[in-house]
């Protein structure tokens, strides 16, 4: 892979960090990127360790658990305005990298955070990719 690649996947990746409620595709993300679809998913993932969905989705999941603390919406809500169409796609993929349910994620106090800076609390709740999370504990 060249440096000029790594630069074009940035671009992408880049995108999908300010721009992950809109509605983006592989095509899509091969285009800013200059490369097919194809060559994108491959390059993406040697070069990230993940596919551009996957990184697209964590980065979806992270600003929805931002958006659960909060409180005033519900998980119909966060899910659409993550950019995410189907909420039991929603409810799945956040559970598999939260450990736990949109629900119960949102109805569980988030206090202990409201003193930490957000630049340090993101680092923090950010979403353990690739199905790492822990399961949660039987109630």
């Amino acid at each position: 892979m060249t440096l000029e690649d790594l630069v074009r996947l940035r671009r992408a990746r880049d995108l999908m960090d300010r721009d992950y409620a809109e509605p983006l595709d592989v095509p899509a993300l091969a285009r800013v990127a200059l490369m097919s679809p194809g060559h994108f998913s491959r390059s993406f993932r040697a070069a990230f360790g993940e596919t551009p969905y996957s990184y697209l989705m964590t980065r979806r999941i992270e600003r929805a658990k931002a958006l659960l603390r909060r409180g005033d919406l519900s998980v119909t809500e966060v899910c659409f305005a993550v950019g995410c169409t189907s909420l039991g796609s929603f409810s799945s993929r956040f559970t598999e990298l939260v450990g736990e349910s949109p629900s119960a994620y949102r109805a569980r106090p988030h206090d202990e955070g409201a003193a930490v800076p957000a630049c340090i609390a993101k680092i923090h709740t950010r979403p353990v990719r690739n199905g790492e999370a822990k399961p949660s504990s039987p109630p």
